[in-house]
């Protein structure tokens, strides 16, 4: 059996490191994460979260912006065009109103504005303009209560503009009609008759219809 003379030819086996100490970096494997190194997995699991509410946050400005919305339209908004769930939705939705991007009562005066100056809508045709819309009752009634009652006014005012385009119809067909457009408006039926028979009346002067 040769002798061992531990000369330079005689190579030792590598060593294992002992009690998980860590090897050459050379060797070391990127896999091979530290705790150190570990991304915690409460992170790594919100990011997707935040990027998801960020888009929809993103989303919802510029719908607002081509058109203010109630809460409750926002709230569907949010629900059906984005993945947020309910939770979610109703953070956003609370931030946006502490921001005053949504406002339920500034909705309502918008709308009533717009109903009674340019569309010469009446209470009735409002309050329902306000419902499909999504305000809630509570709401709408506080600023529909704040509405003139001048229904007569404004339903006279709109059977003026209308009276001189129904000259080519004999009386009752020229009554019938503006009533029609009045009562699609929302004005009842008392003021409506009232409002077109006036209307009618001071049309005859002009050389319209000749109404009895």
């Amino acid at each position: 059996m040769p002798a061992f003379d531990g000369g330079e030819d005689d190579r030792l086996a590598p060593v294992t490191p002992l009690f998980g100490a860590q090897p050459d970096a050379a060797a070391w494997h990127p896999a091979w994460r530290s705790d150190e190194q570990t991304e915690p997995e409460t992170t790594r699991a919100s990011e997707p979260a935040s990027d998801a509410v960020a888009d929809a946050e993103r989303a919802l400005l510029r719908r607002l912006r081509a058109r203010q919305l109630s809460v409750s339209e926002a709230r569907s908004f949010l629900l059906t065009g984005t993945s947020l769930e309910r939770p979610q939705v109703d953070e956003l939705i609370e931030e946006f109103g502490r921001r005053g991007y949504l406002d339920d009562a500034v909705l309502a005066e918008q709308l009533i504005h717009a109903a009674t100056q340019r569309k010469g809508q009446g209470r009735r045709a409002i309050a329902q303009a306000l419902s499909a819309r999504g305000v809630p009752r509570d709401v709408s009634d506080a600023a529909l209560g704040e509405l003139p009652d001048d229904d007569a006014e404004r339903a006279l005012e709109f059977a003026r503009t209308k009276a001189r385009q129904l000259g080519r119809y004999d009386d009752d067909t020229a009554l019938r009609r503006l009533m029609g457009q009045l009562a699609r408006r929302g004005y009842p039926g008392s003021v409506a008759a009232t409002a077109a028979r006036a209307a009618l009346a001071e049309n005859r002067s002009g050389g319209g219809v000749r109404f009895r």
